[in-house]
Parts: C-alpha cells; structure tokens; sequence
C-alpha cells in the first residue's frame, strides 16, 4: 500500500496544514476538501519525521535549510510492502512544492467579472491554487470564466447584474465546489457586510476585511465617526445620513453654499451631487436620494459643505490580522469625470513631502483604529492651502491598484490571499515600514468602451479588431480577445493601461506612445480623449485638481480617427472614382471634368400657390385625393432626397446640400405627385450622425419647395424606428411631423398586419395629413396554385382600409414579385 505522497514543506505551513484539517473537519466541508488538506497534513508529519525535529523553516521573506539541509529538497515518502521509508534525496524542488509552500488555501473563487476576476485569477494560479469563475446566464460567453480552472452559473433566473449580488448562490458554489476562500474583486459584493458575515457563518474565508469592519466603513457616517476617533481632520458635515430634505435645507443655512450631497451607502459617483444654488437643493436631494435607493437599496444621504476643486489622494494600507499595518504610499486621482477616475498615478507629483507624511500617518493610525485586515484605500482630499480632508476607506481592492503594485514591487492582489490565509505581514516579507520602497512612476489609464464625442455613451457590440501595446515598462489588466462582446449589462471598463517610468514626463510619454499604439475596432473606445489629456499644458504641468476635466473644454475636441484599414479603403475608394493622382500611379488619369448643373426654369415666387400643394393647402386631403383621381396620366412619387441617398451614401447628404439642390428639384418636378424626402434612416442619420436637427431639416425644406407635396415613411406603431412605441409617442411624433412640413404620409407594415396599419392612419387622420395606406405584394394572384396571397385576400385588405378611412392607396411590390398579368 502506497503512502500519500507530499512536498516538503516549512514548519509553519505544516502546522497551519494541520490546523487547517481540523477545522475542515469541524466545519463539515465536503469529503474531497478535507482529504486534500488531510493529504498535506500527513505529509508535513511525514516530513517533519524525515528531518528528526528539525529547527521552524518559515522565515519573513523566504526559507532557509533546516537540521540537514533537507528544507530545499522534495521528500517523497513512500511505504513499501514493509513498512519500510525511503527518501530521494537528489531531486530538486519541484514547481508545485515552490507554489505550495506560500498558502495553504488549495482552491478559491472569485466573486466577480471581466478583469478584476482575470487579475484574482491570475494571482490564484501562481500561488498554486485551483481557481473558480462564477457567471450570469447573460455572462456565459465573457472571457473571464475561460481563465479560471472551474467555472459555474450562478443567480439562475435573475437580471445579468443580481446574479453577482446573489451571494446565496455565491456561496453554495463556493461549498459544493471545495472553494476554501472567496476574492470579492472590486464592485458588487466587495463592501457587502452581509456577504463577508455569510462567508463567516459558513466557514468561508472572504479575502477582505471582517464583517465588522465592512459594515462601519461602508457607512460613511460611521467611517467619520471612526476617523474623528482617530484623529483625523474633517470637512463640516452631518453626524448622521438622512432622507429628509428638511435636514439638508437646515444644514445649507447654517454652513452655507456649496453643499455635497452623498449617499450614504454608495461609491462610484453614484448618488452624489454638488449644488451650488439654494433654490436647487431640494430637487437635487430628492434626485440623488432616488439614485442611491435604486444603486444601492438605501436613500439616506449625507451632507457636508463642498470644498471647491481639491485634490484628490488616496493612501493605500496592507494590514494582516495581528495588529501590524504599512502602507505602500499614495495615489493622485484627481483626473475625474463626474466622480469617475480616468487617470491614476504614484506617487502623486507635485505633493508636499511633510504633506504626504501627514496622510500616511493618518491613513495607518485610522487602520489600526478600527483594527483593519488585508487591503484597502483611506482617501483624502486635498484643498488649495494644502489642508486635508478625510473622504471614505475603500474596504477592498481598488481599480488602480496597478500604478501601487508597480511602484512598489509588491503583488496586492496576492499579498490579499496570504494574508487571509492568516499569513502576518513578515511572513509575506514585510518586517516593516522601511520594507517598502517606492520606485520611479507609474500611470493607470481606464480604456473604456464609451464615445467621447456623444457626451461618453456607452457603446457595446464585438471587438473586430484588438491589437495592444507592449514594451518595457508597459502592462494590460483585461480580458479582451479578438470576438469578445462587450454587454451593455455592465460595466465599460475594457482595459486598463499601466505605464511605469523613473520620472512623470517620461511615464506620460510612454503612455502617450501606448495609446497611439493601441487598435481596437468594433466599439467606440475614450482613447482619444485619454490622450487629450496628456496633451493638456495642465496635466503636463501636474498642477490639475478635481476640476480639471470639466474646466477644460479643449479635451472634447476629438480627432477624428482613422485606422490603417480605412485609410486603404479610402485610397481604393478615391482610385476608383477619381483616377490615379499620386506620384508613381498607374491607369487612367484623374477626371477634371465638373459635370453641368442645369438651371431652374421657374422662379420661387412663379411656383408658388400652384401644383398638389396648393390643392391640399386650400381644400385638405379629400380633395388632393380627387384631384389625383381626375389627372389624367402619370405622376412622379420621386424619392431621390430619402432613398436614393440612402442606398447610395447611407443618407450621409446634408440639410445643406439637400437646400442647393431645391432650386431645380422644385422646377423640373413641378406638378409632381410628391417628394419622398423623409423616413427612419433620414431622421436617425440626421440627429445620430450629422448631428442636425431633422425637425429643422423639414421646415427649411419646405421653404425652399412649397410647391410639391413632401412625402414621408410611417412603420404604424413603430413610426420611424424598427420597434413599438407608445400610442401617444407615435400620435404626437405624427402630428410634429405635419407642423414641420410633411404632407402624404405612406402608412405600410410589411406583413399586412391589418391593426398597426388602422393604427397609423388613425394617427395621420388625427394630424390632418393625407393618408396613403400600402399593401405589401407577395405571391403571384394570376396563379390559380396560389392559395394564401390571393387576389381576394388583397381585396378584402383593401376594403377594409377603405371603410376605415384613406385617401390614397398604394401598392408596395418590395421583393419585385408583381408580373404584368398580376397588375
């Protein structure tokens, strides 16, 4: 029989092995976990035997050789038929024994997404553990649960968001799965005392701080109260959260304008106003109040008088659960939009060196008030004088804890799972202060999937297109692969770009280079307003505060951005049309020739009053039907101003353009039956893309043609869109759309729904303009084999529509299915 085989390993790790089995056991984890930590235990006895009581291996930063030297070496023990021990002693340590030797956790989940679970991940697997994903059902494609070993749903049923926030679900995972710990990430459940009291009562280590501490520092009214204990300085503010708005008006009076509005259980901007104004104070507090309930299930909100354009410094702290506390210096994240960091750096430049002590003497004496364990932020502001403020303690790992780690050599995210696993500070090579020592400069910059040129709305979609930076001194926290699909459920962070250098200057430039260097296509990104920024004689001067982005309008001014791909696509593009203009060309030269535009015949004051126009004008729609009725021979619907720009430049022509060429379209189309000039692409295209005005695009129009009548596409119930709207969205877009010009409104549903098309001639017979109701063709009705679009069925349809009231009917032959015969 074959003993079970084990690395040799430390003393200590051995004894919390062992300690480890028997709480295992008095837990009632699952039979496969405590037979792993079983396995280990009886291999720390079995090698402890082999060294003959042997001096303690562990030592703060490393190990060193025991009684013998056998501490480097892996001691397989094995059991022969006689019982006899053997031991090979000329083999090397083995990767899993150096792994092994820094935690004893085995397995551990993260309770997270995208690439903060990535990062834990990451982290897990270079201690030698086993890693678990946990996913929404509306998360099942994301690239974070494919990095993990193991990966399960979890919150089955629920909304994309509440599966991570069911930390029920989270915690059953982590059980039936032999997970001994759960990383949190960032976000969700991060700063959830339940969760962390849960994890507790379960047997499960959270890698975090306690429940306790959770609980006070994520109530910002005790957080101060905390830090008022400690000693640390305040801005004047409420004792307690409220949501009266009677206490926040009696607060302005007494300390005056401006005022912050905070929610009191909340982070990230969410719930957080500043109102300069008296007279707005009580309609901003009900706003925020209402965020806060719906972000964060509490609308209480706290106030404190308003310190204009501070600084922004947060102090990151590494506390272990015996009492010791260090921190790893200082981060300057004071590039904020609307409270969302976007550039991060450490140290902060231009601070103060009595300044920053001062922080770090209060970050770590308010740790150790409240007892603190693992990581976390005590963030501070700083104002003009140079006076600083305590904020709130982020109880967990934060988005930029990148720019620390580089700067100080130390993994944060690591550091968190050794030192839940009940490692002190010296056991993960920290003796002291003194052990941590900042090096050069790093930056954080937060790619994000959001379009700066459409006030930063989040785009989604698949990533066509990913090529990153690289190069010393650069790195990439993220999950993103050529065919990921950014959801709109979540989150725009996309990446996060880390750049070090010795000094800021060069740190922004090498940042400056990864930007350039970065390609992504398939979504908008913020890059170019990222290197806006770095460009900015105010952030190079490293002289900006809080303020600095919305006091800076130049930012918004963006490039535009061409890849190499449609600069080739624009050179064929111009070849093709144009000839071959450039140096060494081949073929055909380019064309000179300006094609003539011919002149208008009639004048606008000859057109006016006459035609179509003028009949619907004096006598209404009943009567434009009849006079069309009575014309003798054909007439022109032309739709060169909607479809005809729209299959050929994706309707890109501009009101302006549209204008120069209305002198000739009202002469030469002249007694017309009308102009098709408006639809769902014109009036999409107009406001999303050519940011006009597509109301306004009608009324100048019709200036310049007052003589046809101006024609326009309705979807009945969907209107101009490819979805239904509300009744009375539809009825007074319909009835703008009249006022702004349009005439004839073409009412059609491609499946003949009888409902949606009644629908949008009630709505057009409501507004007052003429109604051409469509039926769609499909089939062949000369065809007697054809036995569902027959001509009866396209009669009845057409009675009804009659009975309920057009003017106009019109045969819409979509697919090009109407023979001669049929007609």
């Amino acid at each position: 029989m074959m003993a079970a085989i084990a690395p040799a390993m430390p003393g200590a790790v051995c004894a919390r092995a062992r300690g480890a089995a028997r709480r295992e056991s008095a837990r009632g984890v699952s039979g496969g976990v405590r037979a792993r930590v079983a396995r280990v235990a009886r291999g720390c006895a079995g090698v402890g035997r082999a060294r003959g009581g042997g001096a303690r291996e562990r030592r703060a930063g490393g190990l060193r050789a025991g009684a013998g030297a056998e501490g480097s070496r892996d001691v397989r023990v094995r059991a022969a038929n006689d019982d006899s021990v053997t031991e090979d002693a000329q083999r090397g340590p083995s990767l899993d024994s150096i792994l092994r030797a820094k935690s004893g956790f085995t397995k551990i989940l993260c309770a997270n997404r995208g690439e903060i679970a990535v990062r834990v991940f990451r982290a897990g697997t270079e201690l030698g553990m086993r890693t678990v994903a946990v996913f929404a059902e509306a998360d099942r494609q994301s690239t974070h649960r494919y990095k993990a070993d193991e990966s399960y749903e979890v919150g089955p049923g629920k909304a994309p968001v509440a599966a991570y926030l069911d930390y029920e679900s989270i915690i059953q995972c982590a059980k039936e799965n032999g997970a001994q710990a759960i990383h949190p990430g960032y976000g969700f459940l991060s700063e959830n005392a339940d969760f962390a009291r849960r994890c507790e009562e379960e047997g499960i280590v959270m890698i975090g701080p306690r429940s306790q501490t959770l609980a006070e520092m994520g109530d910002k009214v005790i957080a101060k109260q905390k830090a008022t204990e400690a000693g640390l300085p305040l801005v004047p503010g409420t004792d307690s959260a409220t949501s009266n708005v009677q206490d926040a008006l009696k607060f302005a009076e007494t300390f005056g304008m401006p005022i912050m509005l905070k929610a009191a259980m909340g982070g990230g901007g969410r719930g957080m106003r500043v109102v300069k104004q008296f007279s707005e104070l009580e309609d901003a507090f009900k706003r925020a109040s209402s965020e806060a309930a719906t972000a964060f299930g509490d609308g209480r909100m706290f106030l404190e008088r308003y310190v204009e354009a501070p600084r922004h410094i947060e102090v990151q702290i590494l506390a272990d659960a015996y009492g010791n506390v260090v921190h790893l210096g200082e981060r300057d994240c004071s590039v904020q939009r609307r409270h969302q960091k976007v550039v991060e750096l450490a140290p902060a430049p231009n601070l103060d060196p009595e300044l920053r002590q001062r922080l770090f003497d209060d970050a770590v004496a308010l740790a150790k008030h409240v007892n603190y364990r693992n990581a976390g932020t005590v963030e501070f502001m700083v104002d003009k004088e140079g006076r600083h403020y305590f904020l709130e303690v982020n109880p967990r790992i934060q988005v930029e804890h990148t720019v620390t780690e580089e700067v100080t050599g130390i993994d944060l995210v690591q550091s968190q799972i050794l030192i839940a696993d009940g490692q002190s500070l010296a056991d993960i090579g920290i003796k002291s202060q003194d052990d941590i020592v900042l090096k050069g400069f790093a930056m954080q910059c937060r790619i994000t999937t959001e379009d700066p040129s459409m006030n930063f709305a989040p785009d989604f979609g698949k990533v066509e297109v990913y090529r990153p930076p690289g190069g010393m001194g650069v790195r990439l926290d993220g999950e993103v692969v050529v065919g990921s699909r950014v959801s709109p459920n979540y989150d725009s962070l996309l990446v996060k770009l880390t750049c070090k250098e010795k000094s800021f200057e060069a740190t922004v430039q090498k940042m400056y280079r990864s930007l350039n260097e970065f390609r992504i296509r398939g979504v908008k990104t913020n890059i170019p307003f990222l290197m806006n920024v770095l460009q900015s004689e105010t952030f190079l001067s490293a002289n900006f505060a809080t303020d600095f982005i919305d006091s800076t309008p130049s930012l918004f001014k963006l490039d535009s951005y061409i890849d190499d791909t449609q600069k080739l696509l624009n050179y064929l593009g111009d070849v093709a049309v144009n000839g071959s203009n450039h140096p060494g060309a081949v073929g055909p030269a380019p064309t000179c020739i300006e094609p003539p535009v011919p002149e208008a015949k009639k004048s606008l004051d000859q057109l006016k009053n006459s035609g179509f126009k003028a009949i619907l004008d004096k006598e209404g729609p009943a009567a434009f039907a009849k006079a069309v009725r009575n014309h003798k021979g054909l007439l022109i619907m032309d739709t060169t101003w909607r479809d005809a720009h729209q299959s050929l430049l994706a309707t890109r022509v501009r009101t302006h353009d549209l204008r120069r060429s209305a002198p000739l379209t009202r002469s030469a189309l002249d007694g017309a039956y009308s102009l098709e000039m408006w639809g769902g692409a014109t009036f999409d295209v107009a406001l999303r893309f050519l940011h006009e005005d597509p109301w306004r695009r009608l009324e100048l129009l019709r200036e310049e043609v007052p003589n046809i009548p101006f024609q326009m596409l309705l979807r009945g119930a969907n209107a101009v869109g490819y979805t239904s709207y509300a009744d009375n969205v539809v009825q007074a877009f319909v009835h703008q759309a009249k006022k702004s010009g349009v005439d004839v409104f073409r009412v059609f549903d491609s499946l003949n729904y009888a409902d949606n098309l009644m629908f949008g001639v009630d709505a057009v017979r409501n507004a007052g303009g003429v109604v051409e109701a469509t039926i769609c063709y499909s089939g062949d009705v000369s065809d007697p084999k054809k036995t569902k679009y027959t001509l009866d069925y396209y009669v009845d349809l057409t009675t009804k529509l009659v009975e309920h009231g057009i003017d106009v009917l019109a045969v819409k032959d979509m697919a090009g299915l109407l023979k001669p015969r049929a007609a």
